[in-house]
Formats: C-alpha cells, sequence, structure tokens
C-alpha cells in the first residue's frame, strides 16, 4: 500500500520537468564497465535495474556502446581477491562494486581504474577513502548509511514497536568490517535503552538457520539486521524466515518486509543506485574520483509490515505509525 506522503511526493514530482540528459559520450566509443558483487545479484533485482535504467537514460545501451562484465564472489570471502584481479584484469573503463569486502579487494589490486562503491556503511572507516569530500585515488560513490548513529536509531524503532522485547539479537557477518563497526554504538544505545544484545555470527546463508534457533535459546524477542550481503540476500527469504519462528524483524531492506518481515529502516537503495549510475557516467566523460565526493543517503524511510505485526500479535502503536513512510498490509 502506498503512503499519503509518498503519494503528496510523487504528485508534487509530477510538476516538476525531468530534467534533460545531456549526453557527452565520445562518438563511436565503447565503454567497459565491471560489476563486481560479493554475492550473486540478478539483474531483475531492483538496484541493479534502477542502475542500469539511469544508464540508459544517459545514453548507454549494452550491445551498442556499453560491455558489462559481471562478477561475484559466490558470498565467499576467500574469493574476493581472485575476482577482484580478474574484473580488473579486464581493463574496464569504471568499475562499480558493492560491499566493503569488494571494494577493499579492488583497493588492493588497482589504484588506477576508477571505482564507483555502493553497499558500504562506512568507507572513511573501513579504509577506502580518505574523507567523504576528498576521497582521493580512485574511489567515489555512495554510502549505505549517514553517520554511526543510524543503527541506534533502527534499534529505538524496533523497541518501540516490541516493548517488551528486553533481549535483542543482532545478526552480523563477522568478515564484513562494516558489520563490525556498528557494534560499539549498537551497545550503548542498548544500553539507553535498558535491553540486553546477543550478537549472533553469520558469515554463509546456511548458517542462518542455527543463528535463528540460537537466538530463540536465549531467548531473544526480536532480532535486527543490518546491511550486508550474505544476510539481505533476497533469495535467503530471512524476513519471512524469522516470523515464522515468531522473532519480530527489523532490517536496513524494506526488501525484507516485503518478504514477511516486521519493518526496515533505511535509504531508498533504488535511488543510490540511481545515483551511483550518475557518478558512473561522470567517469565515462572523463571526471577524476579523487575529485568526487562520496555521496551519502539523505532521507531514511520507515516500513512497517502490518499484516506481519498481526501475525506476530503485535499492536503497533498509533504513534508509531504515524512515523511510517509507508504501512503494509
Amino acid at each position: 500500500m502506498i503512503s499519503r506522503r509518498i503519494l503528496l511526493a510523487r504528485a508534487g514530482y509530477a510538476l516538476i520537468p525531468t530534467p534533460l540528459v545531456v549526453h557527452a559520450q565520445t562518438p563511436g566509443k565503447v565503454y567497459r564497465l565491471g560489476v563486481f558483487d560479493y554475492g550473486p545479484v540478478s539483474p531483475k533485482h531492483p538496484n541493479a535495474v534502477a542502475y542500469f535504467d539511469e544508464l540508459r537514460r544517459r545514453g548507454y545501451a549494452q550491445g551498442q556502446n556499453l560491455v558489462v562484465l559481471r562478477r561475484d564472489a559466490g558470498s565467499q570471502l576467500d574469493r574476493l581477491g581472485e575476482i577482484a584481479r580478474e574484473v580488473v584484469s579486464w581493463k574496464p573503463d569504471v568499475i562499480t562494486a558493492s560491499s566493503s569486502g569488494a571494494n577493499l579487494a579492488l583497493k588492493a589490486v588497482t589504484t588506477s581504474i576508477p571505482i564507483v562503491m555502493t553497499g558500504v556503511g562506512d568507507p572513511v572507516g573501513v579504509g577506502l577513502v580518505a574523507s567523504l569530500a576528498r576521497p582521493g585515488g580512485n574511489f567515489t560513490g555512495i554510502t549505505a548509511v549517514a553517520g554511526n548513529q543510524f543503527s541506534a536509531k533502527a534499534l529505538q524503532l524496533l523497541h518501540e514497536a516490541v516493548p517488551r522485547a528486553k533481549v535483542i539479537g543482532v545478526f552480523i557477518n563477522p568478515d564484513n568490517p562494516g558489520n563490525r563497526m556498528l557494534l560499539s554504538p549498537l551497545m550503548a544505545a542498548a544500553q539507553h535503552l535498558s535491553i540486553d544484545l546477543r550478537v549472533f555470527e553469520v558469515r554463509a546463508p546456511q548458517e542462518v538457520q542455527a543463528a535463528i534457533e540460537a537466538a530463540l535459546r536465549e531467548p531473544c524477542q526480536a532480532v535486527y539486521v543490518p546491511g550486508d550481503p550474505v544476510l539481505n540476500a533476497p533469495a535467503l527469504g530471512l524476513g519471512q524466515r524469522a516470523t515464522d519462528a515468531a522473532l519480530p524483524l527489523m532490517s536496513l531492506l524494506r526488501l525484507q518486509v516485503e518478504a514477511g518481515g516486521l519493518m526496515s529502516y533505511g535509504p531508498n537503495f533504488p535511488d543510490l543506485y540511481r545515483r551511483a549510475a550518475m557518478q558512473t557516467d561522470r567517469l565515462f566523460r572523463g571526471e577524476r574520483p579523487a575529485e568526487m565526493p562520496i555521496e551519502q543517503p539523505t532521507r531514511f524511510e520507515l516500513v512497517i509490515n502490518r499484516k506481519t505485526a498481526r501475525t506476530l500479535g503485535l499492536t503497533i502503536s498509533q504513534a508509531l505509525l504515524l512515523q511510517a513512510d509507508e504501512v503494509l498490509h
């Protein structure tokens, strides 16, 4: 169901003419784009669709003036370096890479090919760039979150939705450097809310069920899942699996809410990937990544699945429903 706020926003956008995109490609040039993901990503994933739709809008068409090499590490940490070297050896004009691990692997093997990062929470903290305003080197892109207090806000919203939850599980992939950096602000927020956190490590999709069972034994009354390509893969269906186990789930991604989870708090990821495509276009046209500031999300969306709340026997307060950008029924 589309919320009133979204309808009003779309109505407003309809009154604003879509800016004309100036196509400045070199005549006759075929642009080579490397796409590197930590795990398998379908070309039909909303983020991929948004990215390539924006490139088409800017004049890049696969089979005409754009050639794309897609590679992923199969969600295996020990393959990141191998796949990074393969992508770099292809000599693309630009590489777009998602997740901290994939981007760090590229940083180790090239300092010259322009790279557009996506799906990275804190590129300065993990050592990808010197600063957001002046990244230096060959990296630019979009961060997935803004500031260290983002996860604390998500935990607070989950607490408002499930006030009886005094023990909350956090599923993290310890191989993801960004996940490790979330723990300190999360622990501080939990102490402020008088909540006990239990951290469960999940390095691969096949470990998720064991983490759910461990959370139930604690016993946890809810779970929070920050952004990670292993945990948030659509095929994993973590939102519905948590609900089936009677665990209210807060996720970074609305896809988990659409798939049966309770709620999500995070940026509009398709919009971030559209912006990443705009940066890719600028790099194709010769701009230097060192001089292109890392962009951050400007708006975060709270999505609540009211049907899931009913399934879990939860009554979401009117105050929290009014904060939501969208309520799924």
